[in-house]
């Protein structure tokens, strides 16, 4: 008996997804709960398990069509299957060919070829549309690449680099004829690829914010040296008690929270003609991963220590790299962090995050020539940027914000005495 296969629920809000990879392909074995295919919506990936054991019979949509949730995606049936059976067809067709084959001498070479074509063709099913795609121009084969993608699967860049290969470059062609395959050294002059539902998300959202809010931003800087002297001092203390990094974020966060509690306006929203705000702080921490910007948020961190913070960072980030974050790690955020110093960036001027008010933006720690008690010295700085919205924040209560997180920086034990 088979079972169906549909799109489950996505999360409030969702209501459709695009197919990125197949995991399985028809005939193949399937045990209870593996993934059989990934999902990608407008906020996060999902996979989707295998509801029963048997053989996946069937997919009724491919990679790169949009489906909505309850959608049939494929069926399992009953049955042990075997996934070397498509490419060991082939073979088998070839290992009869001498018996049967009525060609001439010179022919065995052309069908000689064929099995190889056909095995390459079942390779290359289990293939994303972009990888496909580099296989298909280069005339690689599939099956003699090493792949570091998940569970062994092939990457565009695994296929691009096995292109641009001397071994792959110098493989002798299976045809003669004339291909309209780049030149052997892969130099593409350009690429168009489809835009994933995460990006077209992200681009949305972005230009909705700039047509939206009233956005300003101003600066600051903040003189880093006397909170990186109370890391050096402290961080391996702190390690072997708390088993986490000490790293910026934590005290970031903690002068944001003493900020917001003054401020409130930069913690809040406008909803209709209403002004709503908060009295618990759920900090989104802006993390760039391959597929994308995702701002997972943690929750009422007005009420965590530096420790807790920092092991909240670090479970988050470390989610979001390895696309395991869930719909409810992405919603809710009142206040939103953006560090574009990991990346070099000097200043910048940070995008909201609808409908939040406020967010910050962190730089790069660099030693500049400034003025204090009248000498010229040498301190690590770091440019601040507040972007906010104008509509809720005035100019005044924005510069207070950003002035509020200077001084506890500069002064860590202002946020040790929470004032």
């Amino acid at each position: 008996m088979s079972s169906e296969i549909r799109v489950p629920a996505l999360g409030e809000s969702i209501t459709e997804a695009t197919i990125a990879q197949w995991y399985k392909k028809p005939g193949d074995a399937v045990a209870l709960d593996e993934p059989l295919c990934e999902l990608e919506t407008d906020k996060v990936t999902i996979e989707v398990p295998a509801q029963s054991a048997g053989v996946l019979a069937e997919v009724a949509v491919a990679e790169g069509e949009t489906v909505e949730v309850g959608a049939l995606l494929g069926s399992i049936g009953e049955g042990s299957g075997a996934v070397s059976a498509a490419p060991a067809a082939p073979a088998a067709e070839a290992a009869k060919a001498p018996e049967t084959s009525q060609a001439p001498e010179s022919q065995p070479p052309v069908a000689a070829a064929q099995p190889a074509a056909a095995t390459q063709a079942a390779d290359s099913s289990d293939l994303s549309p972009a990888v496909r795609r580099v296989v298909a121009e280069h005339g690689l084969d599939p099956s003699q690449i090493g792949g570091t993608g998940k569970d062994g699967r092939l990457t565009k860049q695994d296929a691009l680099a096995a292109a641009a290969a001397p071994s792959q470059a110098a493989a002798p062609s299976p045809s003669p004829s004339p291909s309209p395959v780049p030149a052997a050294n892969g130099d593409v002059r350009e690429e168009r690829v489809k835009m994933t539902r995460l990006r077209k998300t992200i681009a949305a959202r972005l230009k909705e914010s700039q047509n939206t809010a009233a956005q300003l931003t101003t600066f600051n800087e903040v003189d880093m040296g006397a909170l990186m002297q109370l890391r050096r001092d402290y961080k391996d203390l702190f390690e072997q008690k708390y088993g986490a990094r000490l790293g910026f974020m934590s005290f970031f966060a903690r002068a944001c929270v003493i900020a917001l509690r003054d401020i409130p306006a930069v913690n809040a929203e406008i909803a209709d003609d209403d002004i709503i705000y908060k009295n618990f702080i759920n900090m989104g921490v802006a993390v760039g991963t391959e597929k994308g910007l995702v701002v997972p948020v943690i929750r009422d961190l007005q009420n965590m220590g530096l420790a807790d913070i920092e092991l909240a960072v670090a479970d988050m980030g470390r989610k979001a790299r390895d696309g395991k974050l869930a719909l409810e790690d992405l919603q809710g955020g009142t206040f939103t962090m953006s560090n574009g110093g990991v990346y070099g960036s000097l200043m910048s001027t940070p995008i909201l995050n609808m409908p939040q008010s406020g967010i910050l933006g962190m730089h790069k720690i660099q030693d500049r020539a400034v003025v204090v008690d009248g000498e010229v010295v040498v301190r690590p700085m770091m440019y601040l940027a507040l972007s906010y919205d104008h509509r809720i924040v005035d100019g005044k209560e924005a510069v207070t914000f950003l002035v509020r997180v200077k001084e506890c920086l500069e002064n860590p034990e202002r946020m040790l005495l929470d004032i």
